[in-house]
């Protein structure tokens, strides 16, 4: 989960947020136009709410709008946004205000929302998400600066994005002086509510991304299986450098890739790093989703990236470690988690299932990223069955707590405030539908202490609880 690292080259400290993005900007992409109206994951068509209706158009979770309108009486803007259990859905449904402008799909959507000439709502977007995933995870987070998602491995669709501590949008959706005072006291608030951490932030990932340099040890050759023995000092002494990484147990030592998964050995992949080089690592990484700017769900989403050309011998056994100059949102990876468990192949992550037009005609939302093979089949299913047993290590319960199908990692990693750091849980399961469903959960501002699992134990606690709200 993370262990002692010692020495003149650090752990790179800082956590970058990336800000919120300004009021009425766009976050995400543009729809595209289709006729059909497509079935859900199950083979199944939901039905669609009735249309047209007065008012804005919702957003709908589960086939329930957690949006509304209420009549303001004025010409210029004849109806203002409420919103249904809105800190829950934040991350979501982003936020439409009169004065203060729109955020998320409330923005990439906003011309379907708005209401037409007649009065009418112009069309309603039914996302993806699971209410009772979203809440399970919500709740495990409580006020801490942290986010988790879940992702259907082999559709696509978000399962759960949640961002914590949330906002009520519903507080700053019109433009009089509770809604100005609402709106400066989130703007002016250090934890930072409007910002969307599931998506927008990036931090280091720690030993999750463990799995990364594992699948690229095997993709070169490096190693022909997870359960050769690898060469590993307990203590490794990063090149051309006196900083020294140490495994977190002593069966750390030499250990094969499925042990040292399992016991989080990042002597193991710190050296793994150094021996395969940047260059190795960056193309794989870049498989699993990584240094690409153009993800959309279709929200915008922040750039997870490999550190670029250049990258010295220490730094590049750094990143093996989830270290350095490496960053991460929680969505990336998940989107690891997903490659694994769904035979190798990096998904593009959606929000939304279908947009509805008050005509009756759909808009469907075509996400925009890298897809495509990660890794081949033999590689993903070796690190299946790595992380399978790792679970076991893992998860309070022991590998079946939340089902045989489930795989687990965590990690904790140093941000540099005063001891703490975040903590990180990824993991796939069997889901509902019968897909992988992977998860991945971040909880930032928590102490190392000198036990690295109650490190992670947070990020851990939220993970079971959002695998626990899937089933």
């Amino acid at each position: 989960m993370h262990s002692t690292i010692r020495g003149a080259l650090g752990v790179s400290s800082a956590l970058v947020a990336l800000a919120v993005l300004s009021a009425g900007c766009d976050q995400g992409g543009s729809p595209t136009g289709s006729a059909d109206k497509p079935a859900t994951g199950d083979g199944t068509r939901r039905t669609d709410r009735p249309s047209p209706h007065p008012g804005l158009g919702d957003i709908l979770v589960g086939d329930q709008p957690v949006t509304g309108s209420r009549r303001t009486g004025e010409d210029k803007a004849p109806f203002a946004r409420t919103y249904t259990d809105g800190p829950l859905y934040a991350a979501v449904t982003g936020f439409r205000s009169t004065a203060f402008g729109n955020a998320g799909l409330e923005s990439v959507y906003g011309d379907v929302l708005a209401a037409d000439a007649s009065g009418n709502a112009s069309g309603d977007v039914m996302t993806t998400i699971d209410p009772k995933a979203q809440k399970a995870a919500f709740d495990a987070l409580g006020d801490r600066r942290g986010a988790a998602v879940a992702l259907d491995a082999e559709s696509g669709a978000l399962l759960a994005v949640v961002s914590t501590p949330s906002y009520d949008p519903a507080t700053f959706s019109g433009h009089g002086r509770a809604d100005a005072k609402a709106w400066k006291a989130l703007t002016a608030d250090r934890r930072s509510p409007l910002l969307n951490r599931a998506l927008r932030e990036v931090g280091a990932p720690g030993g999750t991304f463990h799995v990364v340099v594992a699948a690229a040890a095997l993709e070169k050759g490096l190693y022909a299986s997870v359960d050769e023995r690898t060469d590993s000092p307990l203590t490794y002494v990063l090149p051309q450098s006196t900083t020294s990484v140490t495994g977190a147990s002593p069966g750390c030592e030499d250990a094969p890739i499925a042990r040292a998964l399992s016991l989080s050995c990042d002597n193991v992949f710190a050296k793994m790093a150094s021996d395969l080089g940047a260059d190795e690592l960056r193309s794989v990484a870049e498989r699993f989703g990584f240094d690409d700017d153009t993800l959309t769900v279709p929200v915008r989403v922040a750039e997870s990236a490999y550190p670029r050309a250049g990258v010295s011998r220490p730094a590049t056994a750094l990143t093996g470690i989830g270290a350095g100059d490496l960053r991460a949102t929680p969505l990336a990876m998940a989107r690891v988690a997903a490659a694994v468990a769904g035979g190798g192949r990096l998904v593009a992550p959606t929000l939304v299932e279908r947009v509805t037009k008050a005509d009756g005609g759909t808009v469907r939302s075509k996400a925009k990223g890298r897809t495509g093979r990660a890794v081949s089949a033999r590689t993903a299913d070796a690190l299946r069955d790595a992380l399978g047993a790792a679970a076991g290590e893992v998860l309070s319960g022991g590998g079946d707590k939340a089902g045989s199908g489930t795989g687990a990692k965590a990690a904790w990693v140093a941000d540099g405030r005063d001891g703490t750091g975040s903590a990180w849980f990824i993991a796939y399961t069997d889901g509902a539908k019968g897909h992988p469903v992977a998860v991945a959960v971040r909880v930032e501002d928590q102490p190392s202490g000198a036990d690295p699992r109650k490190a992670a134990q947070p990020a851990v606690t939220v993970g079971e609880s959002l695998l626990a709200g899937l089933s």
